[in-house]
C-alpha cells in the first residue's frame, strides 16, 4: 500500500498545477467565446454610420482581445498537455522504481 501512495505524493503538486491550469484555460476560453459573441453583435447590430470614432475603436479592440484570449486558451491547452505527459512519466518512473 505504501508503494501505491508514493507515486501519488510525487505527482501531487503537478496534478494540482494541472487542475488549476485546466480551470484557468476553461475560464479563458469562456471569456473568449463571450467576447466573440459581443463583438459579432456589435458589428452586426450597430449601423455603419455609428461604427466610427470611439465606437469603431471599441469594436476593433474587442476583436483584438478575443483573438488574444483565444491564443492564450490555446497556449494553456498546450501547457496542460505537457503537464499531463510529465505527470504520467513521473508516475510510471515511481511505479517502476517502487
Amino acid at each position: 500500500m505504501a508503494g501505491q501512495s508514493k507515486p501519488d505524493r510525487a505527482a501531487a503538486p503537478l496534478d494540482q498545477a494541472l487542475d488549476k491550469t485546466e480551470a484557468v484555460a476553461a475560464e479563458v476560453q469562456r471569456a473568449s467565446d463571450d467576447l466573440a459573441v459581443i463583438n459579432t453583435v456589435l458589428e452586426q447590430e450597430l449601423p455603419d454610420e455609428v461604427q466610427v470614432g470611439d465606437v469603431a475603436q471599441a469594436i476593433e479592440h474587442t476583436g483584438q482581445l478575443e483573438k488574444k484570449l483565444a491564443e492564450s486558451a490555446e497556449t494553456l491547452a498546450e501547457v496542460n498537455a505537457t503537464l499531463a505527459e510529465e505527470i504520467e512519466k513521473r508516475t510510471e518512473r515511481e511505479r517502476d522504481a517502487g
